[in-house]
């Protein structure tokens, strides 16, 4: 069964893409395959990310072939994440499948996803097994970051990468910012939505390099401080450099009114006053109370900042050039 109407589709497969001329037909070949078995409406949504080899006249050329790709064309290269992004907002699908297109993850296997999204929740993630890349490059720094994402944000999904089903109200509520493809699961148990995890098989890339290496575990890092701040504080930044500063005055109130009884004890008949004007407790002091002012503006400046994004959160990270629809055949 093809693509239906746009307001009847079950499954929506979204693969953001970037120079993967070797890959992508076969990608659509067996995901059209793997689709067809499952007997329900679908599309096939591929997000060419600026691509600048023959990835899109593939994909022009594979819309001819199979009526159910949606092949949308990005203006430039934007990243991952935002091509993602693209994909989700432009899929119709009642589910969304996230998947790569250089088939590690194996579309037959999408039917494993979509059973258990169908038990109640709002996310599956494929735990991937039988992983064949470097360890030292990608294993251990992908294990480390995926613990420091469960330890911040409370959500015990072991793979937050990788092939994912989502329900696609879900899916395209989500607003993704740059890093955020690797975070879905985290961010959809953050706003309150149920996930589970089933593992899957991981085989090597079919054809061509990998985009990524050692140096986005930096990024990673970065982008999980950032989740963990938004689900600490419930993205107020008011609330955590509040809490800063207020911390640091309590200190002051605690350290000036002692130094102020051992300046002004004599006049009390308490013993000889002690000097405070170069007492290091006293500079400390001072240190403190223009830190707590800092902290305390800077909070009331990130909290107009941020209503400001979210006022203007409407505006996409990327400029669709082209969208490109396969040709339905008779009646389909």
């Amino acid at each position: 069964m093809h693509a239906a109407q746009d307001t009847d589709i079950s499954i929506s497969v979204v693969a953001p893409v970037y120079n993967e001329e070797l890959c992508i037909e076969e990608f659509l070949r067996r995901t059209d395959a793997a689709l067809q078995a499952l007997a329900r409406s679908y599309e096939i949504v591929v997000v060419s990310d600026g691509s600048t080899d023959r990835t899109e006249a593939l994909l022009r050329e594979g819309a001819r072939r199979y009526p159910a790709l949606r092949a949308v064309l990005l203006a430039r290269n934007v990243g991952q994440c935002s091509a993602l992004y693209a994909g989700i907002q432009a899929s119709r699908g009642k589910i969304v499948i996230v998947t790569d297109g250089d088939l590690q993850h194996r579309p037959e296997d999408i039917h494993l996803l979509v059973e258990r999204l169908e038990q109640g929740y709002q996310l599956v993630s494929g735990a991937r097994s039988n992983r064949s890349e470097s360890k030292v490059l990608k294993l251990i720094p992908s294990k480390i970051a995926n613990w420091l994402l469960r330890r911040v944000t409370g959500c015990e999904i072991r793979d937050m990468g990788g092939f994912k089903a989502l329900d696609g109200a879900t899916a395209r509520s989500l607003r993704l910012r740059p890093g955020h493809h690797r975070l879905l699961p985290a961010l959809v148990h953050m706003r309150g939505g149920a996930t589970s995890e089933l593992t899957i098989e991981c085989q090597p890339r079919f054809a061509g390099k990998s985009h990524y290496g050692i140096g986005r575990t930096f990024d990673v890092i970065f982008d999980i401080l950032m989740l963990g701040f938004q689900s600490s504080f419930k993205a107020r930044p008011l609330y955590l450099f509040g809490r800063i500063g207020v911390m640091l005055l309590l200190v002051d109130c605690v350290v000036m009114p002692w130094l102020l009884w051992e300046k002004f004890r004599d006049v009390f008949g308490m013993g000889e006053s002690v000097p405070m004007g170069t007492r290091p407790p006293f500079l400390i002091a001072i240190m403190f109370f223009l830190a707590a002012l800092f902290f305390l503006a800077m909070g009331f400046v990130l909290e107009l900042l941020s209503d400001a994004n979210n006022a203007i959160g409407g505006i996409k990270p990327y400029v669709v050039r082209e969208t490109v629809c396969g040709k339905r055949v008779g009646n389909e």
